[in-house]
This record gives C-alpha cells, structure tokens and sequence, in this order.
C-alpha cells in the first residue's frame, strides 16, 4: 500500500499543491487507515468518544526511584522548575497500583515523552533549561534514564492494562533536541535550524524551525539519508547497534519507504507499540508537520498494535483501535472537521488518521452559561463531528492561557470538564488544585510545578476548601462519567433552568445508558426529572450515595449539595 503511495508522484504533487494553496481543505484517502475488530458495543461508542484522559508530566508527579536522579550527570543548576526533579515511571506506578487513576475514572493515561533526552542544557532566553519535559529528544529508541529503565517502562504500562488504564504515548515527529555542550548537532540532511516559523502560511508553519535553536526535522525529504554518526556510536557502546539496524531492516523491508528521516522516527515510534504495548498516540505540534505523514504514522502503529497483541495475548486487556489524538494548536470543536490553519488555510486533520483532536476553545468556552456549552458540544459532535471526538481540557503544560490557573474554582472546573460532551483531558493536579503560577519561574514551566501531593496529605485549602474534598469532587464526578458512556457521547437535553437539571442518554443497538444531573439543588427541593424515569423507580443519587424515588416524575433532595447524578439502583 505504502510502496505504491509514496511512489505516486502525480498524486503526492497534488497533495503538495493542495498544501501550499491557502483556504484549501487538505484530506488524506481514509483507505490508509487500519481497521481492527472491536466488541459490539465498543464499536457502538469507542471509548475515545466519552473517556477520561489524565496528562501526567512524568518528572513532575512520584519520585518512586531516587537513584536515577542524577542520570547523565544533569544537575539541579537549572533556571526555577527547568531541571529534572525525580518523578519517574516507579513513580506512577505507585499510583496506579494504588488506585489512585481508577478512583478518578480515568480511561487512559497521556505520559510526555519517555525517550532519552539531550543530556545537557540550553537557555531560551529564562535561563538553564533542560529536557525534563520530554520534547528534546536525543535517542528515540531508549527510555531516558532518569525517568528509569526499559524494564520500569514495561512494568509502568503492564500495571495500567491490569488496573483496565490504556497507556498514550507523545510523540514528537517535528524537531529533536538543541544542541548542547554535551549533546552534537543532527547531520544538516536530516534538520534545519532556520528559518523560524512565522505562521503566513502552510509552508511558514511546517517548513520551518518551532523556536529560534530547536532543530526542525526535514519531515518534508523523501529520499534516503544515512543514520547520524552519533547515533551509531551510542548503539555501539551500548551493545544495541545490531539489534536496531536489524529492527530498522525489517521496517524499511515490509513498507518500502525510502530511509528517510521521517520514516526512521516512524520506525522508532511504531517500536514502542511493538515491544510494550502502547495504547495510542498523542501527537505534538501537528500543525508543524506535514498532514499525510500523520496517515502514514497512523497506519504504521496500528500495524504494530495488531502485531503486539498477536504476539502477547495473555497481555491483551483492549480489542479497541490504536488510538490517536492530535495538538493541533489553535483547533476548537467549531471548527468541525476543518482546521483553520494560520494565514486562512484549512486542514482536514480527521481525514489524516486522527480520532481526535484536542480542543484548545474549551478553556475559553466555560465562560459561557453550562446550558449554551453543553447544548452547543452535543450538537457539534452528533454533525460536523459525527464519528470523531475532540479532547477537551482546562489546562495543559505550555498553554499560559490556562483555565483557572489561581485555582478559584476547583468544583466548577471539575463539573464543566467531566460532565461535558466529548472525551475530558485532566492535567495533573486539576483535581488537587497543584500551584500552576509559582512566582519565581517564568513562561510554562510555572505550569510544570510538582505534583502537589503535601497539600492533600496536609488538607491545605485550596479556594477555601480543604484539598482532600476538592480531590473527591473530582473523583465523584469522574467515576460517574466513566460508568456512564452517555455523560461524553450521548444527548444531551435540559430539563429545567432553575435547578440545572439534564439528561444524557445513549441509545445504540448494543449500549443503553440514561442518567440525570442535576447541579445547584437545595435541601428539600423537588427537582422533575423529566420522562427519564418511570413513576415509582428507585434512583442512586451516586454522589451522596442516597437513593431517591421517583413520584409524578420529581424527586426530592434531601441534602443540599452541588451535584445529584441520578442513575438506576441496579447500574
């Protein structure tokens, strides 16, 4: 398939006229894209349509191996929250083992990029800075050190698949690693260093370097180009370079891609599947990146995932898809399927692979009244979105424009988030109220603080309220929403204004689901429910545990409270 693709030269021009031709819809043929078998009802309403994804910046969140602190020989010289500072995959593995996502409702975990990272630092211009993040690349073939080895890597996801949590890998497709003291420049045939994207256009925004000295991967070449030297001599001294040139043979064997850059980091992604399972991809920067090669990716990992799963079935705990979701920055769920480039262009990103993109309009979207969003969500996704998702989130690790970044409102931002429709991102430490403007780092690292785990041991307050019952708000609400499909992928209708009251319901030929919620009822109020409910049924208030009845379709609150997540007695 791929052999006759990239060889059509006719159609790869047309493609690249397509791209370089501003208000163009760019789409890729839908043929490239893997089809796996899933369960009935999973096919009804995948779980990227309704799920909960929690985004942890591994560095930041459980120091569970002290001894890898000091890999590389980095030190903790870095500007204020730019140097590593201990968490790692023992880390979140405590977590997991401890329930700690599943308490949360989480479906799946978004992890920042494990490989090995550039082992010294750079200045961009807010002072030492070093990879902690996991978006300087120097080796994407090997986990980095200080984050733990391969073996802590496999024992981290086999513990996520056994607690029923898939496992997101970032991908970085569009630039490596700066240059450093200690870390050499890529070869000139596989970066370029300049010019810096200036956003006119396509060509500005791809064909170009993200920042002034991030070295910008030649993503658009298609003819081959030899590995870079010092790769070669790490595989080397590392006792790995057989093994990888064997790996990259069978690769380049079964795609006839030409060995070009953009299909080497194919090659090293798709092996991270292949070796430990990997669930799906959250894709950077994708609007640096040339839309055609994320179909291509796509395909490539789903290959992988079936092949992974043929070779560990006693590891198998999904049958769904490879999932894969995409930063296209700027894209917000009005758009549609289209989007809007800067300069006017527009990308249909959904054709190239993407289940999902995330939405970056939602932080700005809650300001609206919860009725006109929700109502305007469930619209969107059942049209312009029908088959697809967005991923909304409150926050993020280099969004500045972060919803509530003073955490004054922790309750509201969990209720807005996990009772939206569509699939809900939370940033680690949404559900704690973790510090995201520390007054003495600047840019995004303030919203790379560690996770603040002394404040819920300590019941710091946070708004007022103590951190413990800001976390369990969170928690209430997130199980909920994953016992219930409807909550992201049903519909949506508003039953009264005054209490908030709505109903979601889901109604497909292998999944029915139904629940009320209602938001703001005082103690002693009668709240219609609408035609949900039969007369006289017995309904589970999940947030309070209590169970109320149903009488001429009302029931009665018996406690105020600031959510009532009705369900039947017997779900």
């Amino acid at each position: 398939m791929f052999k006759q693709a990239w060889l059509n030269q006719p159609l790869r021009a047309l493609t690249l006229a397509l791209l370089l031709t501003n208000t163009t819809v760019f789409s890729v043929n839908a043929a490239t894209t893997a089809v796996q078998t899933a369960p009935a009802a999973e096919q009804d309403v995948a779980w990227w349509k309704h799920g909960t994804v929690y985004f942890v910046l591994t560095d930041r969140f459980v120091n569970g191996d002290k001894a890898n602190d000091a890999a590389y020989g980095r030190q903790k010289d870095g500007a204020p929250l730019r140097y590593f500072m201990g968490g790692d995959f023992a880390g979140i593995t405590q977590k997991i083992r401890d329930g700690y996502f599943n308490a949360l409702g989480v479906s799946a975990l978004w992890i920042t990029p494990p490989v090995e990272q550039i082992h010294g630092y750079t200045d961009e211009g807010t002072g030492k800075s070093y990879g902690f993040h996991g978006y300087w690349a120097r080796d994407f073939t090997t986990t980095d050190q200080a984050l733990g080895s391969e073996d802590a890597f496999r024992e981290m996801v086999d513990a996520a698949h056994d607690k029923g949590i898939r496992v997101l890998l970032d991908v970085v497709m569009n630039h490596v690693g700066p240059v450093t003291a200690q870390d050499s420049a890529w070869p000139q045939e596989w970066v370029r260093d300049e010019p810096v994207c200036s956003y006119r256009d396509i060509p500005s925004t791809v064909s170009c370097a993200l920042v002034k000295g991030l070295p910008d991967l030649r993503t658009e070449t298609l003819s081959d180009v030899k590995l870079p030297p010092f790769l070669i001599n790490k595989w080397q001294q590392e006792g790995r370079l057989q093994q990888q040139m064997q790996n990259l043979d069978v690769f380049f064997q079964r795609y006839h891609f030409p060995r070009a850059p953009r299909y080497y980091l194919m090659s090293w992604h798709a092996d991270w599947i292949r070796r430990f399972g990997i669930d799906g991809f959250r894709a950077d920067t994708v609007k640096h990146v040339e839309p055609e090669l994320w179909a291509e990716l796509k395909q490539v990992a789903s290959d992988a995932y079936a092949e992974w799963k043929q070779n560990h079935p006693q590891k198998v705990r999904f049958r769904t898809p490879f999932y894969m979701v995409g930063e296209a920055y700027g894209y917000g769920i009005q758009q549609g399927k289209s989007f809007h480039m800067d300069g006017g262009s527009k990308l249909a990103l959904f054709d190239a692979g993407f289940d999902a993109l995330i939405n970056f309009s939602f932080r700005s979207d809650i300001s609206k009244d919860a009725e006109a969003q929700f109502s305007e969500y469930q619209k969107l996704l059942s049209t312009d979105l029908k088959g697809v998702s967005v991923l909304n989130y409150l926050a993020s690790h280099d969004d500045e424009h972060s919803f509530d970044r003073q955490r004054k409102f922790p309750l509201l931002a969990a209720e807005r988030l996990l009772l939206s429709p569509g699939a809900a991102q939370i940033y680690y430490g949404d559900e704690s109220g973790r510090n995201m403007d520390d007054p003495d780092a600047a840019g995004d690292a303030k919203l790379r603080s560690p996770m603040n785990w002394d404040d819920l041991a300590q019941k710091a307050r946070i708004a007022g309220i103590p951190a413990p019952q800001v976390l369990r708000h969170w928690q209430l609400l997130g199980q909920f929403r994953q016992r219930h499909p409807a909550i992201g992928a049903g519909v949506h209708q508003q039953i009264s204004a005054t209490p908030y009251v709505f109903s979601r319901r889901l109604n497909t030929p292998h999944l029915q689901d139904q629940v009320v919620v209602v938001l703001g009822a005082v103690a002693g109020q009668r709240v219609f429910v609408g035609e949900m409910f039969p007369a006289a049924q017995s309904l589970r208030d999940f947030y309070s545990k209590q169970i109320l009845t149903v009488k001429d379709g009302y029931v009665t609150v018996p406690s105020a409270s600031r959510a009532v997540l009705l369900e039947g007695v017997n779900e």
